[in-house]
């Protein structure tokens, strides 16, 4: 071997090193992980017009929101959705409307320099619709100009189209809040107006093209005038049956679902119902909305907050994903099953298991219950994403995860989410995150839906991470998962990729089928295989990583294409791993990574590399750059011994 291959392969090896050690030290004493969640300051704007609505915000808390909104707008006067990226209207609208909350005067120049931006690009008539709400809450907006959304809709039947199960999960909580908010009408007065931002001959939205677009929004029409004069009886119905679904969802920890959309707007719907901010439900809920803050002092987090104190809020927390997969890293990086760590961090998941019946009996009402959810608190929404992320890091366990007492338990509650996870598998042969058969595609069509995947149809990342899972644990000819690699193997992009619905974007997608299908028993010699290496391949960067930006959801000439990041740079190297390359490129790319390590053994990636909504709304997960990259060093250094 080369002294330069020996030198190489040395500082990977240092580098593993050092990333193992600070990965191991970010463990919580309770035995979890959790790196911040980042996205986009209108959840911060939102979260002081919240307080306002509610009637609890607080100077102090407002200076240092806004402290940390101030210090995310770009040279150009614009909010961006993700760093990167170009001003967002509505984002720039939402973070102006908060900092006027604030006591910016209108006129400094930050304000000034927003505002012609928004002006320009159509000023409050071109918002989203979720932000003219915000604007009608406050009489900034008329109620009659937001399309319709009746609560009556909570009365209909889960067969009949348009009913509330129709929506994915994170959907279904946030209109069904929304409908009552929008019956109730309300008008919360504010000190100042906002016609600096009002464009008179500003262009109207484009009409319909289709037809059941266009049908749709006849439907939203007489809706419109049904919502004027409701019938008192059924109204009176709906609210009562919507107010009870909302209560009954709210969570441990305060959420509902444990992220912020319908978190937000239940409160409001359930002061609107006469709850006091004293009433057990709302106390617990704005106590949990505390919970999710990041306080900041001289940006000590390095995310680029201001010199001070400020303070942003996360709009979700992934401790059962960050902990599944810094087991799966630390596993791969040589750490054994019976390690302290491995050990603490298996027994808190065990712990977190879901045993109750959540929405997704709708579809399935047969199926006995058994997984995991994303966060601390949301046993109403367990997803076949963390279920078979855990299942993964549980088996990594070895030995010390089989027998008897605590350690069968691993085996056990593993079984348990793996007929769960067969049993929401969809006809089609995929898996969505959070229902089965959630594919009812007439709801994108609504009006009132203009921002965000508002359902959850099977995706290439959920259904790989489930073939994974059924694979590793024995059950590689099972015709579950033999229906699900045909099903990946068909929905193969004709460039060689696959689509990448919760991590940006075709580098994830991509990055989770290959392992995937090897584990299931694909060779790579297989056509899909190889046409996957080449894309990877010829999407390299010329400094050795690999890089995709969030646009490449709107544009097809970002697909794989943008600075090289941590984390997606392991996405790559991992799918070259699992498909048996050795190449120069694979070397390329584990240069990269040794580079670009900091001192402290981690990475800096200030790119949202995690996918909300596609075209909509992203997610910087502060863990991504260090445990993906932990994977691929471990893989590719223990291949190349």
């Amino acid at each position: 071997m080369a002294s330069s291959t020996l030198e190489a392969q040395r500082a990977a090896e240092v580098a593993l090193e050092l990333a193992r050690e600070h990965l191991l030290d970010l463990q919580d004493d309770g035995g979890w992980w959790r790196g911040e969640l980042q996205t986009n300051v209108t959840m911060d704007a939102e979260d002081m017009l919240l307080r306002e609505f509610l009637g609890a915000r607080r100077a102090d808390e407002t200076e240092r929101s806004a402290a940390w909104i101030r210090s995310q707008q770009r040279e150009d006067g614009t909010w961006a959705n993700f760093y990167g990226g170009p001003g967002d209207l509505s984002t720039t609208i939402e973070a102006y409307w908060a900092l006027r909350l604030a006591g910016d005067p209108p006129d400094a120049p930050h304000m000034l320099q927003a505002a012609d931006f928004i002006r320009r690009r159509g000023g409050l008539n071109r918002a989203r619709v979720f932000t003219h709400l915000w604007l009608a809450l406050f009489g900034l907006w008329s109620w009659e100009d937001v399309p319709a959304l009746p609560p009556e809709i909570i009365l209909l039947p889960s067969a009949v189209p348009l009913n509330v199960y129709d929506f994915a999960c994170w959907a279904r909580q946030t209109i069904v809040a929304l409908s009552v908010v929008k019956a109730h009408r309300p008008n919360c007065e504010l000190p100042f107006d906002l016609d600096e931002l009002r464009v008179v001959s500003a262009a109207q939205a484009p009409a319909p093209r289709s037809a059941l677009a266009r049908l749709l929004a006849l439907l939203d029409r007489g809706m419109r005038a049904y919502e004027r004069h409701p019938l008192p009886w059924l109204r009176r119905r709906a609210l009562e049956r919507a107010e009870r679904w909302i209560v009954e969802r709210q969570e441990a920890d305060g959420s509902w679902g444990g992220i912020q959309p319908p978190w937000v707007y239940s409160l409001m719907a359930l002061k609107l119902q006469g709850y006091s901010l004293e009433h057990p439900v709302m106390r617990k809920g704005i106590e949990g909305i505390d919970g999710f803050m990041v306080e900041d002092e001289d940006d000590a987090h390095g995310v680029g907050a201001p010199p001070g104190r400020s303070r942003r809020l996360e709009a979700c927390q992934s401790p059962v994903w960050d902990t599944a997969l810094a087991m799966i890293a630390l596993s791969d990086a040589g750490l054994p099953g019976d390690h302290p760590a491995m050990q603490r961090a298996a027994a808190w998941l065990l712990e977190q298991e879901v045993r109750a019946r959540g929405d997704w009996v709708v579809a399935r009402p047969q199926l006995a219950p058994g997984g995991w959810a994303f966060e601390f608190a949301n046993v109403n929404y367990p997803d076949v994403d963390d279920t078979a992320e855990v299942v993964l890091a549980l088996q990594r366990l070895g030995a010390a995860g089989s027998g008897d007492g605590a350690a069968g338990a691993s085996a056990a509650a593993s079984e348990r989410a793996a007929a769960w996870v067969r049993g929401m598998q969809t006809s089609d042969g995929g898996w969505g995150a959070f229902d089965a058969e959630n594919t009812r595609t007439l709801v994108r069509e609504l009006p009132f839906l203009d921002f965000g995947e508002v359902i959850d149809e099977p995706s290439a990342d959920v259904t790989a991470h489930a073939v994974e899972m059924l694979a590793v644990l024995g059950r590689r000819d099972a015709p579950e998962t033999r229906h699900g690699v045909r099903w990946l193997i068909e929905r193969q992009e004709r460039d060689g990729s696959w689509y990448g619905r919760w991590g940006v974007n075709h580098v994830y997608g991509t990055a989770a089928v290959v392992p995937a299908l090897i584990a299931a028993g694909v060779e790579p010699s297989q056509e899909c295989i190889v046409r996957a290496v080449r894309w990877l391949v010829e999407r390299q960067n010329e400094d050795g990583g690999w890089g995709e930006d969030p646009r490449s959801y709107d544009e097809a000439r970002w697909i794989g294409r943008g600075a090289s990041t941590a984390s997606q740079t392991a996405w790559a190297l991992l799918a070259l791993h699992a498909a048996g390359e050795r190449s120069q490129s694979l070397t390329r790319g584990l240069e990269w990574l040794v580079g670009a390590q900091r001192p402290d053994g981690g990475w800096d990636e200030p790119e949202y590399t995690g996918t909300g909504f596609p075209c909509d709304y992203y997610i910087n997960y502060h863990l991504y750059r260090l445990v993906f990259p932990v994977m691929a060093l471990g893989r590719c250094l223990s291949a190349s011994r």
